[in-house]
């Protein structure tokens, strides 16, 4: 993936102010983390939109503010629960000397011959995880070739993930990627009709030595 550069101001415009910033087509954000104190910005929100369409939260992104640069992560999205516009920005400075965690996403590619030859079902498990790396060494997604699932028996866990000497997996090993099932077949179950006891008649009872039935008592 190409390097991704964002141009942003400082913003002074604050809380129930931002709404109006958002109608001057501006996008709110606010920076912090090493080396910084935490500052809200505005950034101009097609190109911003356009440029974080396909970022990630392990992405390097440039975040160029008046004559500084900075390298930062989208730590958190916040969009508009119906049309899932971007509706502000968290971005998180990082010191590229210092190891940090981050969510990288999980992607299955290929064919997996247990659903091409035994008609089973790929099920997938966790979409993404989290890693531990320098900030240039985070892989950006990490793709899963499913063709390991032969038979139906065949599980991809997060320790088989191959992600190279320089990235620690921090989610646990045994948690499923992907496996396999089988179709489930319906079966027609046949209905029981049950019959409801009367109110106030008790059921006959059979005594089980001379089989003679007794009626209940009348009171």
């Amino acid at each position: 993936m190409e390097a991704v550069t964002l141009n942003a101001n400082v913003r002074k415009t604050i809380r129930k102010q931002v709404k109006a910033l958002r109608r001057q087509g501006l996008l709110p954000a606010v920076m912090y983390g090493a080396g910084v104190e935490p500052l809200p910005l505005e950034l101009d929100e097609k190109a911003a939109s356009r440029a974080l369409a396909n970022v990630g939260r392990s992405t390097l992104i440039d975040l160029k503010v008046g004559k500084d640069t900075h390298k930062v992560l989208v730590r958190e999205f916040q969009r508009d629960v119906i049309r899932r516009d971007i509706l502000h920005v968290d971005f998180l400075v990082v010191a590229m000397d210092v190891v940090i965690r981050a969510v990288v996403p999980v992607t299955l590619v290929g064919e997996a011959p247990a659903m091409e030859e035994l008609g089973g079902i790929i099920v997938s498990g966790l979409n993404e995880i989290e890693v531990e790396a320098l900030p240039s060494d985070l892989p950006e997604q990490v793709s899963v070739d499913i063709e390991a699932l032969a038979t139906m028996n065949d599980v991809i866990t997060a320790g088989d993930l191959v992600l190279g000497a320089k990235v620690t997996l921090i989610t646990d090993p045994d948690e499923t990627i992907a496996n396999v099932i089988a179709q489930m077949v319906e079966e027609e179950v046949e209905e029981v009709e049950v019959e409801e006891l009367e109110e106030g008649v008790e059921p006959e009872m059979v005594d089980e030595e001379d089989g003679v039935e007794e009626s209940p008592e009348e009171e």
